[in-house]
């Protein structure tokens, strides 16, 4: 899991959802779906990605957490709300989409990010951040959690 990035699995799961959804017929509980809701947390789930990329290419530090090159340890903008605003982009990006698509099974994408970035992603990231960064990304996890 590894080897293909978030982004890429966010887009795997969103195409898995959407096939399920159209195998099932787009079965939608009620309420839903609910379109400027949905179109409205896709466009601010750019937001947090888009900062933290500025930040990193003012830092002249890698984007790729796991990038031998990274010089900078950045806790500045979005780094202030969550350790993971990039990867919290993705998971609003894809709830974002199911909201505005509305049929049921869409909502497994979410999930499904949330957990692999949880669970297979994050704690990959951060024992090779605390091995590079030591006392620093020590007391940066005291101070920040890891969503919001």
């Amino acid at each position: 899991m590894l080897k293909l990035p978030p982004p890429v699995w966010t887009l795997i799961y969103i195409l898995l959802a959407t096939v399920l959804s159209w195998s099932l017929g787009w079965p939608t509980p009620p309420g839903l779906p609910i379109p400027p809701s949905g179109i409205a947390l896709v466009v601010i789930a750019f937001v947090p990605p888009v900062w933290a990329f500025m930040l990193f290419q003012r830092e002249g530090t890698e984007i790729e957490p796991t990038s031998p090159s990274n010089r900078a340890l950045v806790t500045r903008g979005p780094y202030r709300f969550t350790r993971n605003p990039m990867y919290s982009g993705l998971v609003l990006l894809a709830l974002g989409i199911a909201i505005w698509v509305g049929a049921w099974p869409m909502f497994i994408a979410p999930i499904a990010v949330f957990a692999t970035t949880n669970w297979v992603h994050i704690p990959f990231e951060e024992a090779k951040m605390r091995r590079q960064f030591g006392a620093a990304y020590d007391d940066y996890v005291v101070r920040v959690r890891r969503w919001l």
